[in-house]
Protein backbone atom coordinates (compact mmCIF):
# COMPACT_ATOMS: atom_id res chain seq x y z
CA UNK A 1 0.00 0.00 0.00
CA UNK A 2 1.27 3.31 -1.08
CA UNK A 3 -0.52 5.10 1.68
CA UNK A 4 -2.12 4.32 4.63
CA UNK A 5 -6.07 5.68 4.72
CA UNK A 6 -7.29 4.83 8.18
CA UNK A 7 -7.49 8.83 8.77
CA UNK A 8 -10.59 8.95 6.01
CA UNK A 9 -11.90 5.30 4.95
CA UNK A 10 -13.17 4.33 8.33
CA UNK A 11 -15.35 7.57 8.42
CA UNK A 12 -16.65 7.68 4.64
CA UNK A 13 -17.49 3.83 4.86
CA UNK A 14 -19.76 4.31 7.23
CA UNK A 15 -22.04 6.73 5.60
CA UNK A 16 -25.04 5.65 3.28
CA UNK A 17 -23.52 4.46 0.28
CA UNK A 18 -25.86 6.14 -1.94
CA UNK A 19 -24.51 9.37 -0.32
CA UNK A 20 -20.53 8.92 -0.34
CA UNK A 21 -18.98 11.61 -1.43
CA UNK A 22 -15.18 11.74 -2.08
CA UNK A 23 -13.14 14.99 -2.28
CA UNK A 24 -11.13 15.31 -5.17
CA UNK A 25 -8.10 16.02 -2.98
CA UNK A 26 -8.36 12.41 -1.59
CA UNK A 27 -5.80 10.37 -4.72
CA UNK A 28 -4.76 6.79 -3.53
CA UNK A 29 -3.73 3.99 -4.79
CA UNK A 30 -3.91 0.52 -2.85
CA UNK A 31 -2.27 -2.43 -3.50
CA UNK A 32 -5.03 -5.22 -4.54
CA UNK A 33 -4.56 -7.93 -2.02
CA UNK A 34 -3.78 -6.11 0.87
CA UNK A 35 -5.27 -7.35 4.34
CA UNK A 36 -7.20 -3.61 4.26
CA UNK A 37 -8.43 -3.98 0.79
CA UNK A 38 -9.54 -6.98 1.14
CA UNK A 39 -11.40 -6.98 4.57
CA UNK A 40 -14.34 -4.84 3.78
CA UNK A 41 -17.59 -6.10 2.13
CA UNK A 42 -17.51 -5.70 -1.61
CA UNK A 43 -19.66 -2.55 -2.10
CA UNK A 44 -17.00 -0.90 -0.28
CA UNK A 45 -14.07 -2.00 -2.38
CA UNK A 46 -14.62 0.89 -5.16
CA UNK A 47 -11.96 3.60 -4.84
CA UNK A 48 -12.17 7.17 -7.20
CA UNK A 49 -8.75 8.52 -8.77
CA UNK A 50 -8.10 11.63 -10.51
CA UNK A 51 -9.74 14.38 -10.48
CA UNK A 52 -12.02 13.10 -13.53
CA UNK A 53 -14.11 11.10 -10.58
CA UNK A 54 -13.23 7.89 -12.51
CA UNK A 55 -14.40 4.71 -10.92
CA UNK A 56 -12.50 1.71 -10.49
CA UNK A 57 -13.86 -1.33 -9.14
CA UNK A 58 -12.21 -4.53 -8.26
CA UNK A 59 -14.53 -6.25 -6.72
CA UNK A 60 -17.97 -5.34 -8.61
CA UNK A 61 -18.82 -3.70 -5.60
CA UNK A 62 -20.53 -1.02 -7.81
CA UNK A 63 -23.36 -3.74 -9.18
CA UNK A 64 -23.62 -5.34 -5.88
CA UNK A 65 -24.37 -1.34 -4.54
CA UNK A 66 -26.99 -0.47 -7.29
CA UNK A 67 -28.32 -4.17 -6.42
CA UNK A 68 -28.37 -3.83 -2.84
CA UNK A 69 -26.63 -6.86 -1.91
CA UNK A 70 -23.80 -7.56 0.66
CA UNK A 71 -20.55 -9.83 0.24
CA UNK A 72 -17.85 -10.73 1.60
CA UNK A 73 -14.62 -9.93 -0.84
CA UNK A 74 -13.14 -13.45 -1.97
CA UNK A 75 -14.57 -16.56 0.51
CA UNK A 76 -17.00 -15.86 3.31
CA UNK A 77 -15.12 -18.52 5.72
CA UNK A 78 -11.71 -16.72 5.03
CA UNK A 79 -13.21 -13.19 5.69
CA UNK A 80 -15.09 -14.44 8.74
CA UNK A 81 -12.29 -16.34 10.39
CA UNK A 82 -9.75 -13.21 10.48
CA UNK A 83 -12.05 -11.34 12.31
CA UNK A 84 -15.52 -13.45 13.87
CA UNK A 85 -16.95 -10.05 14.51
CA UNK A 86 -17.31 -9.65 10.81
CA UNK A 87 -20.76 -11.79 11.72
CA UNK A 88 -21.97 -9.11 12.92
CA UNK A 89 -21.22 -6.70 10.73
CA UNK A 90 -22.43 -8.46 8.37
CA UNK A 91 -25.76 -8.08 9.40
CA UNK A 92 -25.80 -4.51 10.36
CA UNK A 93 -24.91 -3.82 6.88
CA UNK A 94 -27.43 -6.30 5.62
CA UNK A 95 -29.96 -3.60 7.47
CA UNK A 96 -28.60 -0.63 6.13
CA UNK A 97 -28.33 -1.50 2.62
CA UNK A 98 -30.38 -4.38 1.59
CA UNK A 99 -34.15 -3.43 0.82
CA UNK A 100 -36.03 -6.81 1.59
CA UNK A 101 -35.20 -9.43 4.04
CA UNK A 102 -34.03 -13.18 2.94
CA UNK A 103 -31.78 -12.13 -0.03
CA UNK A 104 -28.47 -13.75 1.40
CA UNK A 105 -26.39 -16.08 -0.58
CA UNK A 106 -26.61 -19.47 0.86
CA UNK A 107 -22.45 -19.37 1.12
CA UNK A 108 -22.50 -16.76 3.89
CA UNK A 109 -24.70 -17.98 5.81
CA UNK A 110 -23.20 -21.48 5.69
CA UNK A 111 -20.09 -19.74 6.59
CA UNK A 112 -21.64 -17.63 9.52
CA UNK A 113 -23.36 -21.16 10.53
CA UNK A 114 -19.83 -22.95 10.50
CA UNK A 115 -18.00 -20.28 12.27
CA UNK A 116 -20.55 -18.39 14.77
CA UNK A 117 -18.61 -20.28 17.61
CA UNK A 118 -15.63 -17.98 17.12
CA UNK A 119 -17.55 -14.95 18.81
CA UNK A 120 -16.92 -16.38 21.55
CA UNK A 121 -13.48 -15.49 21.92
CA UNK A 122 -14.54 -11.77 20.79
CA UNK A 123 -14.72 -9.30 23.84
CA UNK A 124 -18.79 -8.35 25.02
CA UNK A 125 -17.90 -4.67 24.32
CA UNK A 126 -17.24 -5.45 20.84
CA UNK A 127 -20.26 -7.67 20.29
CA UNK A 128 -22.63 -4.71 22.35
CA UNK A 129 -21.16 -1.70 19.98
CA UNK A 130 -22.54 -4.04 16.71
CA UNK A 131 -25.79 -5.42 18.15
CA UNK A 132 -27.16 -2.30 19.50
CA UNK A 133 -27.01 -0.98 15.55
CA UNK A 134 -28.30 -3.97 14.64
CA UNK A 135 -31.54 -3.26 16.79
CA UNK A 136 -32.16 0.04 15.51
CA UNK A 137 -31.76 -1.16 12.33
CA UNK A 138 -33.82 -1.93 9.18
CA UNK A 139 -34.81 -6.15 9.03
CA UNK A 140 -34.49 -6.27 12.84
CA UNK A 141 -37.07 -9.21 13.02
CA UNK A 142 -35.58 -11.06 10.82
CA UNK A 143 -32.14 -10.75 11.99
CA UNK A 144 -32.67 -11.60 15.12
CA UNK A 145 -34.24 -14.61 13.90
CA UNK A 146 -31.48 -15.17 11.57
CA UNK A 147 -29.02 -15.26 14.59
CA UNK A 148 -30.92 -17.75 16.28
CA UNK A 149 -31.05 -20.25 13.40
CA UNK A 150 -27.48 -19.92 12.35
CA UNK A 151 -26.61 -20.65 16.48
CA UNK A 152 -24.94 -16.99 16.86
CA UNK A 153 -27.10 -16.34 19.62
CA UNK A 154 -25.41 -18.29 22.61
CA UNK A 155 -22.02 -16.98 21.89
CA UNK A 156 -23.24 -13.22 21.79
CA UNK A 157 -24.54 -13.27 25.78
CA UNK A 158 -28.42 -14.10 23.89
CA UNK A 159 -30.86 -16.60 25.77
CA UNK A 160 -30.80 -20.02 24.78
CA UNK A 161 -34.94 -20.13 25.58
CA UNK A 162 -35.67 -16.85 24.28
CA UNK A 163 -39.11 -15.94 23.72
CA UNK A 164 -39.12 -15.42 19.85
CA UNK A 165 -42.87 -15.08 20.01
CA UNK A 166 -42.71 -12.21 22.03
CA UNK A 167 -39.75 -10.75 20.50
CA UNK A 168 -42.26 -10.81 17.11
CA UNK A 169 -44.78 -8.45 19.10
CA UNK A 170 -42.74 -6.01 20.53
CA UNK A 171 -40.96 -5.73 17.03
CA UNK A 172 -44.21 -4.49 15.75
CA UNK A 173 -45.31 -2.55 18.66
CA UNK A 174 -41.95 -0.49 18.62
CA UNK A 175 -41.37 0.05 15.02
CA UNK A 176 -41.77 3.52 14.31
CA UNK A 177 -41.12 4.54 17.72
CA UNK A 178 -37.37 4.67 17.95
CA UNK A 179 -36.93 1.99 20.84
CA UNK A 180 -33.95 2.22 22.77
CA UNK A 181 -31.80 -1.35 22.21
CA UNK A 182 -32.56 -2.34 25.38
CA UNK A 183 -36.27 -1.90 25.15
CA UNK A 184 -36.21 -4.50 21.87
CA UNK A 185 -33.88 -6.88 23.18
CA UNK A 186 -35.97 -7.29 26.91
CA UNK A 187 -38.53 -9.38 25.05
CA UNK A 188 -35.91 -12.23 24.35
CA UNK A 189 -35.43 -12.10 27.86
CA UNK A 190 -38.16 -14.71 29.86
CA UNK A 191 -37.01 -13.33 33.83
CA UNK A 192 -34.51 -10.96 35.04
CA UNK A 193 -31.75 -13.10 35.73
CA UNK A 194 -31.98 -13.64 31.63
CA UNK A 195 -30.31 -9.26 31.91
CA UNK A 196 -28.31 -10.27 34.51
CA UNK A 197 -26.01 -12.79 32.11
CA UNK A 198 -26.33 -10.82 29.02
CA UNK A 199 -24.57 -7.74 31.40
CA UNK A 200 -21.77 -10.57 32.55
CA UNK A 201 -21.02 -11.34 28.96
CA UNK A 202 -21.57 -7.67 27.00
CA UNK A 203 -20.71 -5.36 29.84
CA UNK A 204 -23.81 -3.36 28.69
CA UNK A 205 -23.88 0.06 30.57
CA UNK A 206 -25.60 0.51 34.19
CA UNK A 207 -28.74 1.89 33.00
CA UNK A 208 -29.05 -0.14 29.89
CA UNK A 209 -29.02 -2.99 32.56
CA UNK A 210 -31.61 -1.04 34.39
CA UNK A 211 -34.50 -0.63 32.01
CA UNK A 212 -33.53 -4.53 30.53
CA UNK A 213 -34.68 -5.40 34.19
CA UNK A 214 -37.30 -2.55 34.82
CA UNK A 215 -39.01 -3.89 31.28
CA UNK A 216 -38.56 -7.51 32.23
CA UNK A 217 -40.21 -7.14 35.68
CA UNK A 218 -43.28 -4.42 35.11
CA UNK A 219 -44.16 -5.66 31.47
CA UNK A 220 -46.90 -7.42 32.37
CA UNK A 221 -48.19 -5.62 35.85
CA UNK A 222 -47.40 -2.16 35.03
CA UNK A 223 -50.72 -1.62 32.54
CA UNK A 224 -52.88 0.77 31.28
CA UNK A 225 -56.00 0.80 34.06
CA UNK A 226 -59.67 -0.55 32.34
CA UNK A 227 -61.42 1.06 35.31
CA UNK A 228 -61.25 4.15 35.23
CA UNK A 229 -61.23 7.09 32.60
CA UNK A 230 -57.68 7.89 33.08
CA UNK A 231 -55.85 4.65 31.36
CA UNK A 232 -52.60 5.91 31.71
CA UNK A 233 -52.32 6.79 35.91
CA UNK A 234 -50.91 3.62 36.67
CA UNK A 235 -47.85 4.96 34.90
CA UNK A 236 -48.19 8.26 36.80
CA UNK A 237 -48.41 6.93 40.10
CA UNK A 238 -45.37 4.61 39.20
CA UNK A 239 -43.26 7.95 38.06
CA UNK A 240 -44.59 9.82 41.23
CA UNK A 241 -43.67 6.98 43.95
CA UNK A 242 -40.05 6.14 42.26
CA UNK A 243 -38.91 9.53 42.57
CA UNK A 244 -35.82 8.66 40.16
CA UNK A 245 -34.73 10.80 37.84
CA UNK A 246 -35.00 8.24 34.72
CA UNK A 247 -38.87 6.93 35.83
CA UNK A 248 -40.32 8.62 32.94
CA UNK A 249 -37.39 7.41 30.27
CA UNK A 250 -38.19 3.94 31.64
CA UNK A 251 -41.77 3.96 31.76
CA UNK A 252 -41.91 5.58 27.80
CA UNK A 253 -40.16 2.86 26.96
CA UNK A 254 -42.36 0.41 28.46
CA UNK A 255 -45.23 1.88 26.53
CA UNK A 256 -43.66 1.62 23.13
CA UNK A 257 -42.63 -2.27 24.22
CA UNK A 258 -46.74 -2.61 25.53
CA UNK A 259 -47.80 -0.91 21.80
CA UNK A 260 -50.04 1.81 24.10
CA UNK A 261 -48.80 4.62 21.44
CA UNK A 262 -51.58 7.03 22.58
CA UNK A 263 -50.61 6.62 26.23
CA UNK A 264 -47.31 7.27 25.29
CA UNK A 265 -47.35 10.25 23.62
CA UNK A 266 -49.40 11.75 26.78
CA UNK A 267 -46.91 10.43 29.03
CA UNK A 268 -44.21 12.60 27.15
CA UNK A 269 -46.41 15.45 27.19
CA UNK A 270 -46.93 14.96 30.92
CA UNK A 271 -44.92 16.94 33.57
CA UNK A 272 -44.40 15.73 37.32
CA UNK A 273 -46.42 17.93 39.60
CA UNK A 274 -44.40 18.67 42.59
CA UNK A 275 -46.04 17.12 45.90
CA UNK A 276 -47.55 20.55 47.90
CA UNK A 277 -46.77 18.74 51.63
CA UNK A 278 -43.00 18.46 53.38
CA UNK A 279 -42.04 17.65 56.42
CA UNK A 280 -41.80 21.22 57.80
CA UNK A 281 -45.62 21.93 56.87
CA UNK A 282 -46.86 18.93 59.33
CA UNK A 283 -44.49 20.04 62.06
CA UNK A 284 -46.35 23.49 62.10
CA UNK A 285 -49.56 21.59 62.68
CA UNK A 286 -47.91 20.40 66.06
CA UNK A 287 -46.29 16.91 65.03
CA UNK A 288 -42.43 16.51 65.78
CA UNK A 289 -42.13 12.85 65.70
CA UNK A 290 -39.55 11.90 62.65
CA UNK A 291 -41.48 8.69 62.27
CA UNK A 292 -44.70 9.77 62.33
CA UNK A 293 -44.17 12.65 60.00
CA UNK A 294 -42.93 9.58 57.68
CA UNK A 295 -46.22 7.78 57.62
CA UNK A 296 -48.20 10.60 57.52
CA UNK A 297 -46.18 12.36 54.32
CA UNK A 298 -47.15 8.88 52.93
CA UNK A 299 -50.83 8.70 54.12
CA UNK A 300 -50.72 12.17 52.53
CA UNK A 301 -49.25 11.12 49.46
CA UNK A 302 -51.82 8.60 48.58
CA UNK A 303 -54.83 10.92 49.12
CA UNK A 304 -52.76 13.05 46.43
CA UNK A 305 -52.63 10.39 44.00
CA UNK A 306 -56.07 9.49 44.53
CA UNK A 307 -57.64 13.17 43.41
CA UNK A 308 -55.31 13.01 40.25
CA UNK A 309 -52.38 15.25 41.84
CA UNK A 310 -55.20 17.87 42.22
CA UNK A 311 -55.35 18.23 46.12
CA UNK A 312 -53.63 21.22 47.14
CA UNK A 313 -51.57 22.16 50.71
CA UNK A 314 -54.36 23.20 52.84
CA UNK A 315 -56.90 20.80 51.77
CA UNK A 316 -54.29 18.02 52.66
CA UNK A 317 -53.46 19.15 55.40
CA UNK A 318 -57.00 19.52 56.76
CA UNK A 319 -57.01 15.86 56.01
CA UNK A 320 -54.41 15.36 59.20
CA UNK A 321 -56.49 17.06 61.43
CA UNK A 322 -60.07 14.75 60.68
CA UNK A 323 -57.37 11.78 61.43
Amino acid sequence: MLRCLYHWHRPVLNRRWSRLCLPKQYLFTMKLQSPEFQSLFTEGLKSLTGFDGTLFDYFNGYEDLKNKKVRFVGHAKQRIQEDYLRILRYFRFYGRIVDKPGDHDPETLEAIAENAKGLAGISGERIWVELKKILVGNHVNHLIHLIYDLDVAPYIGLPANASLEEFDKVSKNVDGFSPKPVTLLASLFKVQDDVTKLDLRLKIAKEEKNLGLFIVKNRKDLIKATDSSDPLKPYQDFIIDSREPDATTRVCELLKYQGEHCLLKEMQQWSIPPFPVSGHDIRKVGISSGKEIGALLQQLREQWKKSGYQMEKDELLSYIKKT
